[in-house]
């Protein structure tokens, strides 16, 4: 007797786990930007902002702010039943950078959170992975009582290239961030299967 394939047979979908990394200037909103679309409780290694740091940490445009990451934030979201992504949040400030290449290592892309109101404080980052030529998305932080700002005008400020995807979001809010990170899985999936250019001699 033929029996046909039953649901319980299936065996479980293995998931594939991909690894990103949200970067960014001091204060942006990273932490939260993890914390909002994590579906674990959140890793934090954020300390209190001491007078001893005063003379290196720029609190300008986020004097409100009491504390900063450290080392890194982790979090885990599940996208589908077969695609799982590992956060892992960078620290901003400049004197944490050296951690970046090692939280770096094996990151199929980026996400660089950005804040029109200090959009300078993204060069870094930007940088950063295009000489790396790490695949990133850059996400506009949509802070109550900032500059909105046409795309294209924050797109020309960052001179980003055009391929990199650039969005408005709110790290607040978890269907905003889940689009953010979906933008960034395709955009790199899409850099990988693109075929490569001759090398020149």
């Amino acid at each position: 007797m033929a029996f046909g394939r039953s649901s319980r047979s299936r065996r479980p979908v293995e998931p594939v786990t991909l690894k990103l990394l949200v970067a960014g200037g001091f204060g942006v909103g990273k932490t939260t930007m993890v914390g909002a679309v994590s579906e674990i409780r959140p890793l934090r290694t954020e300390e209190r902002l001491t007078e001893a740091g005063r003379p290196v940490d720029d609190l300008e445009g986020v004097e409100g702010k009491t504390t900063t990451t450290v080392a890194m934030d982790f979090g885990r979201i599940t996208l589908r039943e077969d695609l799982v992504l590992y956060l892992f949040g960078t620290p901003g400030q400049d004197r944490f950078w050296f951690l970046w290449d090692e939280l770096a290592q094996g990151a199929l892309g980026a996400v660089v959170l950005a804040d029109t109101r200090r959009l300078e404080d993204s060069f870094a980052a930007v940088d950063y992975f295009e000489r790396r030529k790490i695949p990133f998305a850059v996400a506009v932080n949509c802070f109550e009582g900032a500059g909105r700002f046409p795309t294209a005008t924050v797109r020309a400020a960052l001179d980003l290239d055009p391929e990199v995807p650039l969005l408005l979001c709110d790290a607040r809010d978890r269907s905003s961030v889940r689009d953010v990170l979906v933008a960034v899985v395709e955009h790199a999936l899409a850099r990988a299967a693109a075929p490569r250019e001759p090398a020149t001699t």
